[in-house]
């Protein structure tokens, strides 16, 4: 029996050739974010080492300048070299809330967020929430409603409440929980935790 040839187009170009092709395509649009982090000496090596960058940020009303790799997160950033740990790494892909900060006031998912975005910039984590010795009104309220469990989420749900309270003084019960959305509780104490907000915005309008 004769054996069949793959068909090939006027150009000489098989079908087979083609979806490899196609492959290889794929694998290379893949790979491309990363080498555009690195420096043309890492490309040409084998160790990744990535560009460099010195910034300066403001950090719970503090100043500070440090040196970050263009590939690293503002989670790591905070946790790792300005041993902020109240920033949760949970599930370090930008679903679980347990990481959020504020950005200029804005809430934010740190381990998604470069460090080098956050040049000149200002940022707050959970450390930098109370006054002192004086409890955020946001932290009186979920101690208050035990509006926690495990705790491993809490920050970020106080970060993330506490922004959302500053826009929305007085929300609904429906606007807490679309405000709420991104942050996950693993636990399952969202009643309790909408509960907390309440209160919190309570406590925030002085009542």
């Amino acid at each position: 029996m004769e054996k069949k040839t793959a068909k090939r187009s006027p150009g000489g170009v098989s079908r087979r050739d083609f979806i490899k092709g196609m492959g290889t395509g794929a694998l290379g649009t893949a790979v491309i974010p990363e080498l555009l982090g690195q420096s043309i000496a890492t490309r040409k090596g084998r160790v990744p080492v990535y560009e460099r960058k010195t910034i300066a940020l403001t950090v719970n009303g503090r100043k500070v300048g440090l040196e970050v790799e263009a590939n690293q997160t503002l989670l790591e950033v905070l946790r790792d070299k300005l041993e902020l740990t109240g920033a949760k790494k949970v599930c370090d892909r930008g679903e679980c809330g347990g990481c959020t900060v504020l950005l200029d006031g804005a809430p934010v998912y740190a381990c998604m967020f470069l460090a080098i975005r956050a040049d000149g910039r200002t940022v707050k984590t959970v450390e930098g929430l109370a006054d002192g010795d004086k409890l955020h009104p946001v932290q009186e309220a979920f101690i208050e409603k035990d509006g926690y469990q495990c705790g491993f989420c809490t920050p970020g749900f106080l970060m993330t409440t506490s922004a959302f309270l500053e826009k929305n003084p007085a929300p609904s019960p429906d606007e807490i929980k679309q405000a709420l959305a991104g942050n996950l509780c693993r636990c399952g104490n969202y009643a309790k935790i909408y509960g907390a907000v309440e209160t919190a915005a309570k406590k925030m309008k002085g009542a």
